[in-house]
C-alpha cells in the first residue's frame, strides 16, 4: 500500500517535472525567439505634420544603425531638421524612446512612428529599442551667464538680419532662438520680396516706384499704417534686396516676378527654391561666418533694464535660468502672436481655435509681453491676418495653390465662383468663411499651370495633397467635379462662363483685375483650401530708427524691435509680399542702430 502510494506520487512528481521542464523549455525558446533580430533595412510609414513620412531603418546586429528618409512633405527650415535630429538620437543611443524636438512635435511625432513602424516589421519587439530613460536631444548650456555688445532675440529672417548687420559693424552678438532651429515664421514662408524698382522690373519693362509702394501699402492696409514706417520701408527695400543677394548671397530667379492682391504690378522677387528657407539659411551661414554666436532652443523670458535702459535679457536653457548681458542694446525679433490661440482671442476674438495657423509653434507672442512689460507702447493689436489657401487639415500654407497668383479660380462646394481672387487676403479669406463649410476649392489648368508651375516647383507638396485627398489631377472638368462631389454641370458652367470673360477681358462678376488666364486645357487640377491666421499687423511701437517707443512717446534706451512683433507698418492688411521687405529693412535698421547708439 505504502509501495503502491509513493510509485504514485513518485509519477506525479515525474509528470510535474517534465511539465515545468517543458514550460521551461517553451519560455527560454519563445524568449529566444523573441529578442532573434534579422538584419535588413525595413520602411515604416506614418503621417507628419505636411503628410505622408516613409523612412528606412536599418538594424545590423541588434543594433540600429540609420535611418534614412525615402519620403517627407515636411517643412526645409523645420520639420526636415527635426527629423535629422531625432536620427541622430535614435542611433547614437539605440533607442527610439526621444524626446520630441519643441515646436515641431507634430512632425517629430510622425516621425518617430515612422521609425516605430519599421523597427516593428524586422519583427523583433519594440522594447529591444526603448531606452529606459527618454533621451535628451539638448545637453544645455556650459555657463549661465554671458555677455555681448548686442543680443538679438529671435532667430527668424528679422533677428537674423539684425545680427548680421550688427556684426558687420563690428559688434560681437548673441543671437537666442527658442526653437531648436532657426528660421522661424521666415523659413515656412514664400519668400517673396516686394522691391520697387528692381533690376528684375527693369529688365521686364515694368514701370513701379517707391512712390506706388507706398500708396498700395498704405491702401492696402486701409490707411491707418505709420506714413513714416511704409516710407521707410519703401526707401530701403531696394538696398535690402541687393545686400541679400551681393553681400549674404541669397539666390534670386532671375526673370521672375510676383504680383499679388492689392499690389499695382508684378513687384515681388522670388528666392531659389520659392520658400524663405533659402533666405534663412544664407543668412545663418553668414551670421556664423562673422562669429555671431546662436543659442537654439534658449527661451528669452525677459528684458533687464539699469538706469532705464534695457541691458540684456534673461533667458532658460533646458529649464535653467541663462543670463545674457548687453553692453550697447537689445533687438527684439520675436515674432507674431498667430499660434497663440489665447492672444489672438483677447486681441480679436473672431481668430478663435476655429482658425488653423500658417504659423511656427514658436510664433506665441513672447517678444511683444517682455517688452510690454517694461512700458513698450503696442499697436494695431487686433490687426489678424488670414491666408486664404491653406491646407484645411495642417493649417500649413499651401504653395501649390500659389497657382491663383496666376489666374485659378475659387469655387464652392456647389461649384460657383463668389470672390475675386485677386483681390487682398482679407476679404478672400472672409469670402472663403463665409462658404458652407469654410472651405472653398482652388481650379486650374495647363494654361495656368504653365506660368505658374507649382505641381512642379512644389512636387513634395503636390504629392502630399494628392495622397491626402485634398488635390485631384483629371483631364477633364466632369471628373474634377466628381473627385469632390461638386455638381459637375455647375462647375462645367462656371469655368465656360470665366473663360469668356478672360476672352473678353472683363470680370462683371467679381472684377477679377489680375491674372486672367483662361482654363481651358487639360490636364485639370482642383485643391481644397481654408483660410489658417498667417500674420499679426500688431505689436510693438518703433520709429524709424526701429527703436521701441514706450507709452509716453519716449524712446526705451537699448531696445530696439524689427519684423512682426512690430506694429504700425502694415495696417489692417499686410500684402503679400511686404513681409520678407519688413522684416530685412528693419531687421538692417536695427542692427546697424544699435551699434551706433
Amino acid at each position: 500500500m505504502k509501495q503502491s502510494l509513493k510509485r504514485a506520487l513518485f509519477a506525479v512528481a515525474l509528470v510535474f517535472g517534465l511539465f515545468l521542464m517543458v514550460g521551461c523549455g517553451n519560455q527560454q525558446a519563445s524568449s529566444k525567439q523573441a529578442t532573434t533580430v534579422k538584419d535588413g533595412t525595413y520602411v515604416g510609414t506614418s503621417k507628419g505634420e505636411g503628410g505622408t513620412l516613409k523612412v528606412a531603418v536599418t538594424i545590423k546586429g541588434k543594433k540600429i544603425t540609420d535611418v534614412k528618409t525615402v519620403e517627407t512633405h515636411e517643412t526645409a527650415g523645420l520639420g526636415i531638421e527635426a527629423s535629422e535630429q531625432l536620427r541622430e538620437a535614435i542611433v547614437a543611443h539605440n533607442s527610439v524612446n526621444v524626446d520630441a524636438v519643441s515646436g515641431a512635435s507634430k512632425s517629430s511625432e510622425g516621425y518617430l512612428t515612422a521609425v516605430k513602424n519599421a523597427v516593428k516589421k524586422s519583427g523583433a519587439p519594440l522594447s529591444l529599442f526603448m531606452s529606459k530613460k527618454k533621451i535628451a536631444l539638448s545637453k544645455g548650456l556650459a555657463k549661465t551667464d554671458y555677455t555681448y555688445d548686442v543680443v538679438v532675440i529671435g532667430g527668424g529672417g528679422g533677428g537674423l538680419a539684425a545680427a548680421v548687420t550688427a556684426a558687420e559693424n563690428g559688434a560681437t552678438v548673441g543671437l537666442l532662438e527658442k526653437q531648436p532651429n532657426v528660421g522661424g515664421n521666415t523659413a515656412v514662408s514664400g519668400g517673396e520680396f516686394n522691391v520697387p524698382g528692381s533690376d528684375i522690373q527693369k529688365r521686364k519693362g515694368i514701370k513701379d516706384s517707391k512712390a506706388l509702394f507706398i500708396s498700395d501699402t498704405l491702401k492696402g492696409g486701409d490707411n491707418i499704417a505709420d506714413p513714416a514706417l511704409v516710407t521707410t520701408l519703401a526707401n530701403n527695400a531696394n538696398s535690402a534686396y541687393e545686400w541679400l543677394k551681393t553681400d549674404v548671397n541669397v539666390r534670386f530667379h532671375k526673370d521672375e516676378l510676383l504680383q499679388f492682391g492689392g499690389v499695382s504690378v508684378p513687384r515681388a522677387v522670388v528666392p531659389v527654391g520659392g520658400t524663405g528657407a533659402e533666405i534663412v539659411n544664407k543668412l545663418q551661414k553668414k551670421a556664423k561666418k562673422l562669429g555671431v554666436k546662436i543659442y537654439t532652443s534658449t527661451k528669452a523670458t525677459a528684458l533687464t533694464t539699469a538706469s532705464g535702459k534695457v541691458t540684456g535679457v534673461t533667458a532658460t536653457n533646458t529649464g535653467k535660468p541663462v543670463t545674457f548681458h548687453a553692453t550697447k542694446g537689445v533687438v527684439d525679433a520675436a515674432g507674431g502672436f498667430a499660434a497663440n490661440v489665447a492672444m489672438r482671442v483677447k486681441y480679436n476674438p473672431k481668430y478663435d481655435a476655429t482658425y488653423k495657423t500658417t504659423a511656427v509653434a514658436g510664433a506665441t507672442g513672447d517678444g511683444i509681453v517682455m517688452a510690454q512689460k517694461i512700458g513698450a507702447q503696442l499697436v494695431d493689436m487686433k490687426q489678424i491676418q488670414t491666408y486664404p489657401t491653406s491646407n484645411p487639415e495642417t493649417g500649413i500654407i499651401s504653395y501649390v495653390a500659389d497657382a491663383r497668383f496666376s489666374g485659378a479660380i475659387l469655387v464652392n462646394q456647389a461649384g460657383k465662383r463668389f470672390v475675386n481672387e485677386s483681390g487682398r487676403r482679407d476679404d478672400i479669406s472672409n469670402a472663403i468663411m463665409a462658404q458652407k463649410g469654410h472651405y472653398a476649392y482652388l481650379v486650374w489648368g495647363q494654361e495656368i499651370e504653365k506660368l505658374s508651375k507649382t505641381t512642379t516647383t512644389y512636387k513634395k507638396e503636390f504629392n502630399g495633397l494628392k495622397s491626402s485627398n485634398l488635390l485631384a489631377e483629371t483631364n477633364n472638368v466632369k471628373s474634377l467635379a466628381d473627385a469632390f462631389d461638386i455638381d459637375a454641370t455647375t462647375l462645367s458652367n462656371t469655368v465656360k462662363t470665366f473663360n469668356g470673360y478672360v476672352k473678353a477681358k472683363k470680370d462683371p462678376d467679381f472684377q477679377k483685375s489680375a491674372a486672367f488666364t483662361s482654363i481651358a486645357k487639360g490636364p485639370y487640377y482642383i485643391e481644397k483650401v481654408a483660410p489658417s491666421t498667417h500674420h499679426t499687423m500688431g505689436g510693438i511701437k518703433i520709429n524709424t530708427n526701429a527703436q521701441a517707443i514706450d507709452t509716453k512717446g519716449q524712446v526705451i534706451p537699448g531696445l530696439y524691435a524689427a519684423g512682426e512683433v512690430t506694429g504700425g507698418i502694415h495696417g489692417t492688411n499686410r500684402l503679400g509680399g511686404n513681409a520678407i521687405c519688413d522684416i530685412i529693412v528693419f531687421g538692417r535698421i536695427a542692427g546697424a542702430q544699435v551699434t551706433k547708439d
